[in-house]
């Protein structure tokens, strides 16, 4: 095990790497070719109001994505529907829903490095998590190590026991990694700190024009003032604002400008916020993180949850090892739960050093439209990786289940910079 070194992995809770080699370095994504993506979903059907595609994009952010093929189809991006959310800065191959829109249509989307395809039809829209697995194909190029095949398969067969399933740092903002803090706020009901975080809080890695429209903007809190700085692309942070110039003080209808996948990620990655600093509290603790000990929570691979105590542990150990269950962290949610063990005794420390009780998630609900009743989250994630060397480039291949993050697999071998893995 190693402690990394970076303090913005820090600050999100990713502390640790479960393997102690010193990293290969390099860099990712240096074109997009470099990061493809597949997505393992179910056959779709043949019947329904839902026309299935599979969407395939490289260099699309999902959410603007959806944006540009709604406003093709003259239709509400609320009438599409996916699975998960891939990353911008890669090939990506997905299953897309489209309720009302019938084949012959798709041919008004002409977006460049865009292809929707039909696949079939369903009489329910595509919902996140749906899908069965990721498979990834990513190179690693210029590495620095002095024996990359030694520590290739050092780290791979970590890779098999089990590293930290870490949420990635995507799930906070890569390059603002601000949306748990936005959460949070939400969550106190504070919709005035949320708005001004979101739209104020500047980061080192932006533009500087872009930097100071939001320093402006959190010094004044003048949305009019902000509106003539702030770039045009940045069109949520510009409805915000738009919204606050016509309804001077209602923050939380600035809120709900956003769209309701984007409003609804900010308390749940707060949630994984909260996942995060457990497991890496969790390693400080227990090198052999992925082992149950009296008071941890099991997922079974059929959803069924148990707990660990002194007298099971031994049996617990066993089920373990041999893949029917994981050691889990309940993220905290609306619904009540009994403490059990160590890692329950962190979050419920940070959970009341922000005044933050089940009802905090209650609230946050009826604004943002989406259920926070909580989830177990395995603290461990194994995947079989195999790999190619070709110089100082190394090419992984590997398959996750939905809610894991390839950089996550990167991240054992790389020991980077998180921004060199953007």
């Amino acid at each position: 095990m190693r402690e990394s070194p970076y303090p913005l992995e820090h600050d999100l809770g990713m502390r640790w790497y479960a393997s102690d080699t010193p990293g290969i370095g390099g860099r990712l994504r240096v074109s997009a070719e470099d990061f493809l993506v597949e997505e393992v979903s179910p056959r779709p059907g043949t019947e329904g109001p839902y026309l299935v595609c599979r969407l395939t994009k490289k260099e699309w952010e999902l959410q603007r994505a959806v944006r540009e093929i709604a406003k093709a189809l003259s239709i509400s991006h609320r009438r599409i529907g996916w699975t998960g959310t891939k990353d911008k800065h890669a090939v990506t191959s997905q299953l897309i829903s489209l309720h009302g829109v019938n084949e012959e249509d798709l041919g008004r989307v002409r977006l460049k490095d865009l292809e929707i395809v039909p696949v079939g039809r369903s009489r329910e829209p595509l919902l996140l998590g749906a899908h069965m697995a990721n498979r990834f194909t990513i190179t690693i190029r210029d590495t620095t190590s002095p024996d990359l095949a030694s520590e290739f398969a050092d780290v791979t067969a970590a890779c098999g026991r089990g590293i930290p399933n870490y949420f990635g740092i995507q799930r906070f903002g890569v390059i603002r990694p601000i949306t748990h803090l936005v959460g949070a706020h939400i969550l106190n009901g504070d919709f005035e700190a949320a708005v001004g975080c979101y739209v104020g809080m500047a980061c080192p890695d932006e533009p500087a024009d872009v930097q100071h429209a939001r320093e402006a903007y959190a010094d004044g809190k003048d949305p009019l003032l902000a509106l003539r700085s702030l770039p045009v692309p940045l069109t949520y942070e510009r409805s915000m604002l738009h919204h606050l110039v016509s309804h001077p003080g209602d923050f939380r209808g600035a809120l709900l400008c956003l769209p309701p996948k984007l409003l609804s990620m900010f308390v749940s990655a707060f949630q994984s916020y909260l996942f995060n600093m457990a497991l890496s509290a969790r390693m400080e603790r227990l090198p052999d993180f992925f082992l149950p000990e009296p008071g941890d929570r099991l997922l079974f691979s059929n959803g069924r949850e148990d707990v660990v105590t002194a007298a099971n542990q031994g049996a617990a150990r066993l089920q373990v090892e041999r893949g029917r269950c994981r050691v889990a962290i309940m993220m905290p949610g609306s619904l009540p739960h009994r403490g059990s063990g160590a890692d329950d005794q962190v979050i419920d420390t940070l959970l009341a050093e922000r005044h933050i009780v089940p009802e905090s998630f209650s609230r946050a609900s009826s604004l943002v439209g989406t259920r926070y009743d909580g989830a177990l989250r395995p603290v461990s994630l194994a995947t079989e990786v195999t790999g190619a060397i070709t110089g100082t480039d190394l090419t992984l291949s590997f398959s996750l289940q939905p809610g894991q993050y390839a950089t996550t697999v990167c991240r054992e071998y790389m020991k980077a910079d998180p921004r060199a893995m953007i």
